[in-house]
C-alpha cells in the first residue's frame, strides 16, 4: 500500500548471476547448440597456433639430432664445415650471426630512438602520421630488394669510400676490427643492411611506449623547472626504458633470423675473423645456401641442427621482448588506476 491507500503491483527482482549459479560468460554464451559449436571451433583454432609451434620445434629437433649426437657440444664451437670429410661445426655461423646482429643494433637503435622521440614529443599532429607511416613502410619492403640495393649501392659505397676512410684516413686499420682488404661483401655490409631492416621495429615499439607514458609524468618534470629536452631525457625515456629495451630485443630477433639480404651481402665464408671487413656466414644464410645442395643425411642433419639452434635463440629473444613490452603496458595501466 502507498501513502494514499492505492495498491502497488508486486515486482520481481531480476535474477542475479549468483541466483542461477552461472557465470557472466556462461549467461552471455547461452546454451544453444550453435553457441557451443562456435566456442569449440574458435577454441580449436586458437590452440592450433601453439600446437603448430610445438610440432615445428619437435620436427626440427628430431631432424637435427643425428648431428648433435655425433658431434656433441663441439658442433656449436667448431668452425670447420667440410661436407666431403663429414665434419660439421656451426661456430663460424653463430659468430657471424652475433656480430652482424650487434652491428645492426648499434647502428639502428640511436636512429630508431631519435625517430620515436621526434614522433612522440616534437612532431606536429599533421606530420606525425605520414612520417610514422613511411618509417613503418621500411618493414614491408621485401628482403631481396634490400639485398639488391645492398649489392648495387651499399657494397660499392663501402668498398670505395667508407672502408678506406675507416682503415687509412682514421688509421683504424691498426686495430684488428678494421684491418684487411676491402672487398665490399662483409660482416659490416650485412650488419648495416640489417640495421635498416630492424629500424622500423625498434622505432614502432619505442614510439608506442613513449606515447603510453602518462601526461602527469611530463607535467611533473616541467613543473619542477625542467626544459623540454630535460623532461624527455630524465622523465619520459627512463619511464619507458623497459619498453624501449623490449623493442631493441624484438629488433634483435628480427636481425638474427634475416636470410636473403644477409646471404647476398655477407660473403658466405666459413671463417671467424675479428675484422668487420672480412666475409663471414650467419646461421640463416648457411641454411639458405646449402640446404638444396645437402649431399647426404649427415649434411642435412647438420643444417637442421643449425636451424634448431636458430629457432631456440629466436624464440627466447622474442619471448623476452614481448614480456618487457607487456610489463611496460601493465605498469602504465596500474599507475592510471
Amino acid at each position: 500500500m502507498t501513502a494514499n491507500g492505492s495498491a502497488v503491483a508486486p515486482t520481481t527482482a531480476a535474477p542475479s548471476a549468483a541466483a542461477d549459479g552461472r557465470s557472466l560468460g556462461e549467461r552471455i554464451v547461452g546454451t544453444a547448440v550453435g553457441d557451443r559449436i562456435y566456442v569449440a571451433v574458435i577454441t580449436g583454432l586458437a590452440l592450433c597456433v601453439p600446437l603448430l609451434l610445438v610440432v615445428l620445434f619437435w620436427e626440427v629437433a628430431r631432424a637435427g639430432w643425428p648431428a648433435l649426437r655425433l658431434f656433441g657440444f663441439g658442433f656449436f664451437t667448431s668452425n670447420t664445415w667440410d661436407p666431403v670429410q663429414h665434419h660439421f661445426g656451426a661456430g663460424a655461423a653463430i659468430f657471424g650471426t652475433i656480430v652482424t646482429s650487434i652491428i645492426a643494433l648499434v647502428v639502428a637503435t640511436p636512429l630508431a630512438l631519435g625517430v620515436a622521440i621526434f614522433l612522440a614529443e616534437y612532431a606536429p599532429r599533421w606530420l606525425r602520421q605520414p612520417v610514422g607511416f613511411l618509417v613503418d613502410l621500411l618493414a614491408a619492403i621485401p628482403s631481396v630488394v634490400y639485398g639488391l640495393w645492398g649489392i648495387f649501392v651499399l657494397v660499392p659505397l663501402l668498398r670505395q669510400h667508407v672502408m678506406p676512410f675507416l682503415r687509412d684516413t682514421l688509421h683504424l686499420g691498426a686495430t684488428p676490427f678494421f684491418s684487411g682488404p676491402t672487398y665490399g661483401p662483409s660482416m659490416l655490409a650485412a650488419g648495416l643492411i640489417l640495421a635498416i631492416m630492424v629500424l622500423p621495429y625498434i622505432s614502432s615499439v619505442s614510439r608506442e611506449v613513449l606515447l603510453a607514458v602518462p601526461r602527469s609524468q611530463r607535467e611533473a618534470a616541467l613543473a619542477l623547472g625542467a626544459t623540454r629536452s630535460e623532461m624527455i631525457r630524465k622523465a619520459v625515456v627512463p619511464y619507458a626504458k623497459s619498453g624501449i629495451i623490449g623493442g631493441m630485443i624484438l629488433g634483435l630477433g628480427r636481425a638474427i633470423g634475416e636470410t636473403m639480404a644477409v646471404t647476398m651481402l655477407i660473403g658466405n665464408t666459413h671463417d671467424i675473423s675479428a675484422s668487420l671487413f672480412a666475409p663471414g656466414y650467419t646461421m640463416a644464410s648457411l641454411i639458405a645456401n646449402e640446404f638444396s645442395e645437402a649431399s647426404d643425411d649427415l649434411h642435412l642433419a647438420a643444417l637442421m641442427a643449425v636451424g634448431f639452434a636458430l629457432l631456440v635463440i629466436t624464440l627466447l629473444v622474442n619471448a623476452l621482448a614481448r614480456w618487457l613490452v607487456w610489463r611496460v603496458g601493465r605498469d602504465a595501466i596500474a599507475r592510471i588506476k
